[in-house]
């Protein structure tokens, strides 16, 4: 059964935010800023900068910062026969450096990775994706019932002038579209494909062709359906084009589009800021009592689950049960807020029982029917974790919104003053080995620091003072972190 749906759409100059809501419930965040718009979906012309055949990949300038990536697996054979579209050629009988090529980005540079790309084209419609190089009609993965994926085919062939080019994929929202709306559909994909075709042939090397819709266009095209109720936009610009975007594309979307204009910011009317918050925390509560707690590495997500103060049932097992079914709700849902993506571990509590185990693994993979990522989850492992992976196509939330700390370096944790003081003496000890013209020292260091060593590290001070018969000053300062210190020879 779908669930009643609501947009809410806040935009600034600088940023554009969506929130998407189930039974006012927040489900998903997407964000976009002016200064770093999303790239997954533009067409580039870009150059062949270097081969490398032992990994079978090339890296390509298309006019980013950083170049682009190129695997062998993602590059079309334009003499394949239908169903055979990707090469079996070795890539460096496929490209060679100098080579200009029209590639699409299928994902974003995340963290010091460059865009992975796509010579295989697709361009997508409200209900079709049209791809010009190919000729086979697929359907989407979520529609899994044979007879309906046969009759939705069937359908779109008859509306296919016999001497079509290209393929297409029938995307789920086909499933209410009527033939005149599949029609309109195919027009405008075809009109699209037109203008990139002539804008390839003009543009200059590393340039952009063709750009996807901005993220509020994007929303209403891939997100709303018959089941969202309200599209509420803060700002009247934004509202007066999504509206003229609605009307030509989106007609159902024209309805629940308004304008919102209450005093209080759109976000925090709906408590979206908190949730922001909370989708940046390590911890997350359940209502039970127990918690969850998620840790990104560049590698995998770990998430841990833990019954907290949560006490219920007849006795432990029960209450550990009822503990990690409530998590595989929270952890899917929190997967979709976090965008987490790639490898992810979930350490639930152990269960004495199969059958147990059975309920919680179909349980979580209930709640992550409601993703739009492709998800696949694997059963328990010998070691009692469940293994999940997630395509990634853009930057986590995390790592949008935020940075490592400049004080610990993205560990998340801090060496002690104590730990601190120590090495300041090893290296006194080591410089006044090497400086030995050196008359006296004079140590500067955060204030934590420097009053630990003129408290409970004094006499060990004034014994390596001592030791090296040179004087030795304390300097506190507030321009250094806890860990950060200088030793000054005079």
């Amino acid at each position: 059964m779908s669930l009643a749906q609501e947009v809410l759409i806040n935009v600034t100059p600088q940023e554009t935010r969506v929130a998407i809501l189930e039974q006012g419930v927040v489900q998903e965040l997407h964000i976009e800023r002016a200064s770093s718009l999303g790239i997954v979906g533009n067409i580039y012309r870009g150059t062949v900068v270097r081969v490398l055949p032992g990994m079978q990949s090339a890296f390509v300038e298309i006019g980013l910062p950083r170049a682009a990536f190129l695997h062998a697996a993602d590059i079309m054979d334009c003499h394949a026969e239908e169903g055979d579209v990707k090469t079996d050629r070795p890539i460096q009988e496929v490209l060679h450096e100098g080579q200009s090529i029209i590639v699409q980005v299928i994902k974003e540079a995340i963290g010091t990775k460059g865009a992975r790309l796509t010579t295989e084209i697709s361009i997508a419609g409200r209900f079709l994706v049209y791809l010009p190089y190919q000729k086979h009609i697929g359907v989407s993965q979520r529609i899994d019932i044979e007879e309906e994926r046969e009759f939705l085919r069937n359908r779109l062939l008859g509306l296919l002038p016999e001497d079509r080019e290209g393929g297409y994929i029938i995307r789920t929202m086909s499933e209410a579209a009527t033939d005149e709306e599949l029609l309109a559909d195919i027009e405008y994909l075809r009109r699209v494909w037109s203008k990139i075709q002539t804008e390839s042939k003009t543009v200059g090397e590393r340039s952009l062709i063709f750009y996807d819709l901005s993220l509020p266009r994007r929303i209403l095209r891939d997100v709303v359906c018959k089941e969202t109720t309200n599209i509420r936009v803060d700002s009247r610009e934004m509202f007066e084009r999504l509206k003229e975007f609605a009307e030509l594309y989106v007609s159902h979307a024209v309805k629940p589009l308004t304008h919102y204009k209450g005093e209080r910011s759109l976000f925090e009317f709906y408590d979206i800021e908190n949730e922001i918050e909370k989708a940046l925390s390590r911890k997350v509560e359940l209502k039970s009592g127990g918690y969850l707690i998620f840790d990104q590495t560049e590698a995998l997500t770990t998430v841990d689950v833990n019954t907290g103060s949560f006490v219920s049932g007849k006795n432990l097992s029960d209450t550990i049960f009822k503990t990690n079914l409530e998590a595989a709700q929270t952890i899917a849902r929190q997967l979709r807020l976090r965008n987490l993506g790639g490898i992810i571990i979930v350490d639930f509590i152990d269960m004495d029982e199969d059958a147990q185990r059975e309920a919680v693994l179909e349980e979580l993979r209930k709640a992550v029917t409601l993703d739009r990522a492709r998800i696949n989850v694997n059963g328990f492992s010998a070691l009692g974790l469940v293994e999940l992976t997630r395509k990634r196509t853009r930057e986590s939330l995390a790592h949008l919104l935020c940075e490592s700390c400049k004080a610990c370096q993205g560990r998340g944790e801090l060496k002690t003053a104590q730990t601190i003081s120590y090495e300041i003496m090893r290296e006194l000890l080591r410089e006044s080995r090497q400086f030995k013209s050196a008359n006296a020292f004079k140590i500067l260091a955060s204030p934590e620091v420097i009053n630990m060593l003129g408290d409970e590290e004094s006499q060990s001070l004034a014994s390596l003072s001592d030791f090296i018969k040179k004087p030795v000053t304390l300097h506190p300062d507030t321009q250094y972190g806890r860990e950060e210190f200088d030793i000054v020879w005079m």
